[in-house]
């Protein structure tokens, strides 16, 4: 995920005025939010966190799919 400098908040200006913050989502899709000057929390729109969860489990099923072929012959004797 790539950060716009426009989606950075503090997080006094994001206590004080979320609504805000949850326009600039609805406009970027995510607003970056600052504690003492360092990025610590995102806040995303939940279909794009949907899409980055389906990604994950993905991935995961991707290396599972990979570690059961390359020990396919293991796991059959491990069956009998």
């Amino acid at each position: 995920m790539q950060i716009n400098t426009d989606n950075l908040v503090s997080i006094t200006e994001a206590n004080q005025n979320f609504s805000r913050v949850a326009r600039l989502v609805d406009e970027s899709g995510a607003a970056i939010i600052l504690k003492n000057n360092v990025p610590r929390y995102i806040l995303l729109e939940f279909s794009q966190f949907q899409k980055e969860s389906l990604a994950d489990n993905e991935e995961v099923k991707a290396v599972a799919n990979r570690i059961l072929a390359k020990n396919r012959h293991a796991f059959e004797e491990l069956a009998k």
